[in-house]
């Protein structure tokens, strides 16, 4: 794993909260081992300067009006763009917190304890090391309290024939030819798929589909 230089560590920082911004900012303006290469309340913004000026690090707000931290994650790694991501959130769901960590973010933490925090987190991402506060693996782990069988129970019987398929690795395109459909008409059933379960990626989707399976397997 290839450790990040301290004293050029470049870091792009985004919120949509403009005195978390500042104040976030401002720490790091402070700190010799960093380089702040934008401060940015818009999470479009965040995704084009991490496209043109691929920032090491990437501290960026789970929910923003434009696009979120989420969002923003999976084009890195579809993308392949070397940037590691630390989340900040006020709160993030048991469901965010897998999805993110399928993502392979590198950090999270709560905004509440950001200012104090941060630069403890970024020397430990700059250094190759995750950041993954023990409580919050453990509220992924339970799921956030969410039913996921009766979710899933509540789909209808292609979207849960198109789910079984996605947790098996088929593309849209393979599924499409094994239920008899088009190809677009599958992503409109991925679409309500991911709607219903509050999703958003193919990932997430599998693993929440294992877990009912397995479910129904320990009640049968």
């Amino acid at each position: 794993m290839s450790v990040v230089n301290l004293k050029t560590c470049r870091v792009l920082v985004a919120d949509d909260h403009p005195l978390l911004l500042r104040g976030l900012a401002d720490l790091l303006q402070a700190t010799r081992e960093v380089e702040l290469v934008e401060a940015t309340g818009s999470g479009t913004r965040a995704l084009a300067v991490i496209r043109d000026k691929r920032p090491e690090v990437a501290v960026l707000d789970v929910s923003m009006p434009d696009v979120g931290g989420l969002a923003i994650l999976r084009a890195i790694r579809e993308n392949g763009w070397p940037v590691r991501v630390i989340f900040l959130s006020a709160t993030m769901t048991g469901r965010q917190i897998a999805e993110a960590i399928g993502l392979g973010v590198w950090g999270l933490l709560l905004k509440d304890y950001a200012s104090d925090s941060l630069l403890d987190c970024l020397h430990e991402v700059m250094a190759g090391r995750k950041w993954l506060p023990e409580d919050l693996v453990a509220k992924a782990k339970r799921g956030g309290g969410v039913d996921i069988g009766g979710e899933i129970a509540s789909l209808t019987p292609r979207e849960k024939e198109i789910s079984a398929l996605v947790c098996r690795g088929f593309s849209n395109k393979a599924i499409a030819g094994m239920v008899g459909s088009t190809e677009g008409t599958v992503s409109i059933h991925l679409h309500n798929i991911y709607r219903k379960l509050d999703i958003s990626s193919r990932t997430t989707l599998a693993t929440l589909f294992v877990k009912y399976q397995s479910q129904i397997s320990d009640n049968g």
